[in-house]
């Protein structure tokens, strides 16, 4: 019993520890963002990395998404005569729910991965000491860049998701089954609201700024070299993917209410 008591006491003051390192960076971070000199180049070069090149991933996965959901609830709808209202439900659920956390979880696996590990293997190879003994802030230059794209391009991979998603809900729809294109669109409008949409984007900017967050931190306090880099790339996906699936209800409860 007394060890089971032990494991569980070590897991808490484990991560308290974490979750207090995480604010405390996360305050450097924001304070860092209001105060010259601002890294632009570096942080452009960060959106490449996180949005453009996550788009053809998020891209594929937004397609087959919507058309996958479309042809279960075609097939679900069919049984009770409302299969007008499948353009509602896809839009519905691409712009509040699909949208934003499939597109986060993908930048997770593809960025946050990619983050953690460049991060990781300059702090095992003394880059980041490096950066310090030469006067630069390492949060300055390092981290508030990849903050700031993981803000901005989060919202706007996941609203080509929205759109590309519902796109592919109208061709199983009207191209397989063969219902009325001007239902599926009309339905589409008529229900689906500006705060759907926006209320999505609001959690995509928010998991954005988690991945970015939480993959820096994994990848700047990395220790033990090459095992200590993989250790920390294998982490940061994980504790970012369960943050993208924890909050997205407290967001949801939030937001939608």
């Amino acid at each position: 019993m007394l060890k089971v008591i032990e494991i569980i006491g070590r897991a808490v003051i484990r991560f308290a520890e974490n979750l207090g390192r995480i604010l405390i960076l996360l305050f450097l971070t924001v304070r860092q963002l209001i105060f010259p000199p601002f890294e632009v180049r570096n942080m452009f070069k960060q959106m490449l990395e996180i949005g453009v090149r996550s788009l053809p991933v998020v891209v594929i996965t937004a397609i087959f998404t919507g058309m996958v959901f479309a042809l279960q609830t075609f097939t679900g709808f069919k049984r009770f005569g409302a299969e007008a209202l499948v353009g509602t439900v896809v839009a519905l659920s691409m712009t509040r729910e699909l949208g934003p956390v499939l597109t986060a979880l993908i930048v997770a696996g593809r960025a946050g991965a990619a983050m953690a590990a460049e991060l990781g293997t300059m702090r095992v190879t003394e880059q980041i000491d490096a950066l310090e003994t030469l006067a630069t802030n390492p949060v300055k230059y390092l981290i508030v860049p990849r903050f700031i794209a993981g803000l901005l391009m989060l919202p706007a991979l996941s609203a080509v998701a929205d759109i590309i998603g519902i796109t592919g809900g109208y061709f199983v729809t009207v191209g397989l089954f063969k219902t009325s294109s001007i239902v599926y669109w009309k339905r589409t409008w008529d229900f689906l609201e500006m705060s759907d949409i926006y209320n999505g984007l609001i959690k995509s900017a928010f998991f954005g700024a988690s991945i970015a967050l939480i993959s820096c931190y994994k990848g700047f306090y990395t220790r033990g070299g090459a095992e200590g880099v993989g250790k920390a790339t294998t982490g940061a996906v994980v504790a970012s993917s369960m943050t993208i699936l924890i909050s997205d209800y407290f967001l949801s409860v939030w937001l939608f209410k």
